[in-house]
């Protein structure tokens, strides 16, 4: 009888470690495609920001490309312009600077 409970004992053990097993290998099987996906993810968030430098480095070569002093010149003037209509401008002195942009000078 101690016999037939030690075997039934021993079945029921090895029953328990069997599943165990197998949810730590189903645990280490979500963990590697949890990792998997996360490193896909990443791949992916690479891939879409060197897309979007070489997006900006064309946009840069082709603005670069299309300037000129006299445009930079006229922006400058624009620029100097709307600040004197702003109400937080101190004084604005126009005349040449170095570059040939108004010079912006405040009162601080």
């Amino acid at each position: 009888e101690a016999s037939k409970e030690a075997e039934k004992a021993s079945k029921e053990a090895e029953k328990a470690a069997e599943k165990a097993s197998k949810e730590a290998e189903k645990s280490a099987e979500k963990a590697s495609k949890e990792a998997e996906k996360s490193a896909k993810k990443a791949e992916k968030e690479a891939e879409r920001q060197r897309i979007e430098a070489e997006g900006k480095a064309a946009a840069n070569r082709i603005l670069s490309a299309s300037l000129t002093d006299k445009i930079l010149q006229e922006k400058g003037i624009q620029a100097t312009l709307e600040l004197s209509k702003s109400p937080n401008s101190k004084m604005v002195i126009i005349g040449s600077g170095q570059d040939g942009l108004p010079l912006i000078l405040n009162n601080n």
